[in-house]
């Protein structure tokens, strides 16, 4: 089937997961551009040892489990999905299913994997992700040395660097599964996380909750330390209208293309997390044209630092100055901003993140040097803004069990602060 110009359409796979929008999204984009929709090769296949078997010619995208649960304890091991935890041995399963992925792809005829698998490896490990950044150059805030081996050892280095406020990240988390904002003087504390300590355990809540017991928030550290930590100096984040804010970026070959502000009472911003929606206009108008090319400058550099990968999410950081800015992540999947079109100038306006995507996938394979792919056949859903399910950029599975809470926590009031 040709997609423009008599060039023949490239077939293409997905390995994710069955009815995730993840999925179904991409497919749309590829049919709005006249493609065949894309096979899905499931991670469970994957992660079980099952034959995949893509077709000769095939490009391969690696997309994310999604909220399978089978995936999740194939990936994690048994146990309650919305436990906290476990990281580290997803870590393992993950990249040793995409090695396999990889391993079939090189021995399908004409087959080609679109991203690396080595680099998203080091995106799903924040401490290899922030040192890669660091030898770049791009901006980030400082990070202890770590190891990082329990509480104990977490206050020693704090003490070290002369830190009094740090924000503490599981090394292998994602949707701020596990992460603690702290800020600590002496023995008294104050932590700021979604991480539910309970009788049955450590579990994700949508709620963000307050520690101020030392015992609990120890208990809290020693088994996310585990799976290995990342901490980092604090930073400073601008705001307006009573919230703190930071941007989730989208690069797409190396520009800069769809962007959202996400604002916040809490030090989480997560939209799943109670964040909110900001206003990227005022965001700009506040940052000045100067300002602005220096966010996206930021992110382009940072995406740079992987560039076998096709597309990256940035999670970007401004601060109170409104000048300085800093990179909090690197998200591989981090393209999941349904009814999102491009912010203006960036060249993809009328298109959504898997749009923008399918067209450089399609630019890449001109015939013409400096042929761009042809638009798509409809628009995308959306007005230019993140439709109500905006709440899913990093969510996690809804319906997370809430558990009884610990003694000493409590839930962080939506005008408290840390």
């Amino acid at each position: 089937m040709p997609y423009g110009g008599g060039r023949m359409s490239p077939l293409l796979a997905v390995v994710g997961t069955i009815g995730d929008r993840r999925v179904t999204m991409f497919a749309d984009a590829c049919v709005r551009y006249g493609l065949r929709p894309p096979e899905v090769i499931p991670w469970t296949s994957v992660l079980r040892g099952e034959e995949i078997a893509p077709e000769p010619g095939t490009l391969v995208r690696i997309d994310s489990p999604g909220e399978d649960a089978e995936a999740d304890a194939l990936l994690r091991g048994p146990g309650e999905p919305s436990r906290v935890g476990g990281g580290a041995r997803w870590h393992a399963a993950f990249t040793a299913g995409m090695a396999r992925v990889r391993e079939v792809v090189e021995r399908t005829p004409g087959a080609e994997l679109l991203g690396d698998v080595d680099e998203i490896a080091v995106m799903f490990d924040k401490r290899l992700c922030h040192a890669r950044l660091t030898a770049a150059g791009v901006p980030v805030p400082p990070a202890l040395p770590g190891p990082v081996e329990g509480y104990d050892s977490l206050r020693e280095q704090m003490d070290r660097a002369g830190w009094g406020r740090v924000f503490v990240k599981p090394a292998h988390g994602s949707s701020a599964s596990g992460v603690i904002a702290l800020h600590a003087a002496g023995h008294r504390v104050l932590a700021v996380t979604s991480a539910e300590l309970s009788a049955s355990g450590l579990h994700n809540s949508l709620r963000v909750r307050r520690y101020e017991n030392e015992a609990d928030l120890r208990v809290i550290v020693d088994r996310l330390a585990g799976d290995g930590l990342h901490v980092e100096c604090w930073f400073p984040k601008a705001g307006y209208g009573g919230r703190t804010i930071d941007l989730r970026v989208v690069v797409v070959d190396g520009a800069p293309t769809h962007a959202v502000v996400r604002a916040s009472r809490t030090p989480m911003t997560n939209l799943h997390l109670g964040g909110a929606r900001g206003d990227l206009g005022e965001v700009r108008a506040r940052l000045g044209e100067e300002g602005w090319e220096r966010v996206l400058d930021a992110c382009a550099r940072a995406a740079a630092c992987f560039p076998a990968s096709p597309a990256a999410g940035v999670d970007l950081m401004i601060g109170v100055d409104w000048r300085s800015v800093a990179v909090a992540e690197v998200n591989a999947f981090g393209d999941l901003l349904p009814g999102l079109t491009g912010f203006p100038g960036s060249g993809a306006e009328d298109l959504d993140t898997y749009d923008t995507q399918v067209r450089a996938i399609l630019s890449r394979r001109t015939t013409a040097p400096g042929t761009a792919a042809p638009p798509p056949a409809a628009p995308a859903p959306g007005s230019g803004d993140v439709s109500t399910r905006a709440g899913d950029v990093d969510a996690v599975a809804s319906g997370v069990p809430r558990g009884t809470g610990a003694p000493g926590a409590r839930d962080v009031p939506m005008r408290g602060r840390v």
